[in-house]
C-alpha cells in the first residue's frame, strides 16, 4: 500500500457534514474526524452524518474515497468498534487510527489502509513496530495529546518552538516511517492566525522529509502547499543535475564545481516528486 495524498491534509469534524465538500475542495485530502473534534454525546450523530452523505445505493458518496480519510477513535474503546461498524457500510477504506500504540492494533485493521497517529508515549516508543505493519501507509505524530499523556501542559516553549520532548517524538516518528518506506505526516499547527509560523514549520517539514502536513483550518492549506511546491528554478536545477548524472555514468562526478554523489541526487529526485504533486 502507498500513500498518494497530500501535501495539505485538512481535518473536518464528522458532525459538520455541511463542511465536508468545502474541506475536500480546499485541500488535497480531507480527514473526517470522529475523534477529538466531536463531543462524546455527538459521536453517534457524526457517524450518521457520514452514512447520510452516501448516495441512495450506498456507493456514490459525496466525498471521493481516494481523497478521504476517516479518523477513528482509539482501539479498545466502544466508540472505536462503533466507528468500524459504520465504515463497513461505506466505501471509505483510508482511516487514521487515533492514539495508535501497538502493532496489534494495526493488525486488527487489516481491511483498511491506515495512517497511525502516534500521539502518546507508548505510540512514539512503538512507532517502528507500528510502521512495519503492511496495512500502515503512513505515520503522523501529535504534540498536544503526547504532552497530555506525559502529564505535561504544553508542547511549545514561550517562543513558539517545540519543547525537546516534542522534537524527539517528531523525529522518532519520522525516522520510523522512513525506515519502513511509509509516509510521514507532520502535526497540525494550532495557532491559526500565525501563518508565518506555519510557513516556517512547513518549510522545515519539507526539508526534514515529511511528505505531508495536517491542517485544522482551510486558511492554512495554501501556506502548506506553497512550502511543498519547489520553485521553478529548483526544478530546473534538479533536472539539469539528474541529466548530468545520466551523462556522467559514474557514482561520483563534478558538476558546477561541486562533488555530486548519491544523496545529492536523491535530493534532486525528491524535488521533482514534489513538483509533480
Amino acid at each position: 500500500m502507498t500513500f498518494l495524498m497530500g501535501p495539505a491534509l485538512l481535518f473536518c469534524p464528522a458532525d459538520r457534514p455541511e463542511r465536508y465538500q468545502k474541506a475536500a475542495e480546499r485541500s488535497d485530502a480531507v480527514i473526517v474526524d470522529l475523534e477529538d473534534a466531536v463531543a462524546p454525546a455527538d459521536k453517534q450523530r457524526a457517524r450518521g452524518a457520514i452514512l447520510a452523505q452516501l448516495g441512495a445505493t450506498g456507493d456514490v458518496p459525496e466525498l471521493d474515497p481516494s481523497r478521504t480519510i476517516i479518523r477513528i477513535n482509539p482501539a479498545g474503546t466502544e466508540e472505536h468498534e462503533k466507528d468500524l461498524h459504520c465504515l463497513k457500510h461505506t466505501p471509505y477504506r483510508h482511516v487514521m487510527l487515533a492514539k495508535a500504540e501497538s502493532a496489534g492494533q494495526l493488525k486488527a485493521l487489516e481491511d483498511y489502509s491506515v495512517i497511525a497517529l502516534c500521539e502518546t508515549a507508548a505510540g512514539v516508543i512503538n512507532a517502528a513496530a507500528i510502521a512495519a505493519e503492511p496495512n500502515v501507509v503512513g505515520l503522523m505524530w501529535g504534540a498536544e495529546d503526547l504532552l497530555a499523556s506525559l502529564g505535561g501542559t504544553s508542547s511549545r516553549n514561550d517562543d513558539g518552538g517545540y519543547r525537546a520532548v516534542a522534537l524527539h517524538a517528531r523525529s522518532a516518528v519520522l525516522l520510523a516511517a522512513g525506515a519502513f518506506g511509509k509516509e510521514a505526516i507532520d502535526a497540525v499547527y494550532v495557532n491559526i492566525p500565525d501563518l508565518d509560523g506555519l510557513a516556517a514549520e512547513s518549510r522545515d517539514a519539507v526539508a526534514s522529509g515529511f511528505g505531508a502536513k495536517a491542517c485544522i483550518h482551510p486558511g492554512q492549506v495554501a501556506v502548506v502547499r506553497e512550502a511543498y511546491a519547489p520553485a521553478e528554478s529548483d526544478v530546473a536545477a534538479a533536472r539539469e543535475l539528474l541529466a548530468a548524472a545520466a551523462a556522467a555514468g559514474s557514482g561520483v562526478f563534478q558538476f558546477n564545481g561541486r562533488m555530486i554523489d548519491g544523496p545529492i541526487l536523491k535530493h534532486a529526485e525528491s524535488t521533482l516528486r514534489r513538483a509533480a504533486r
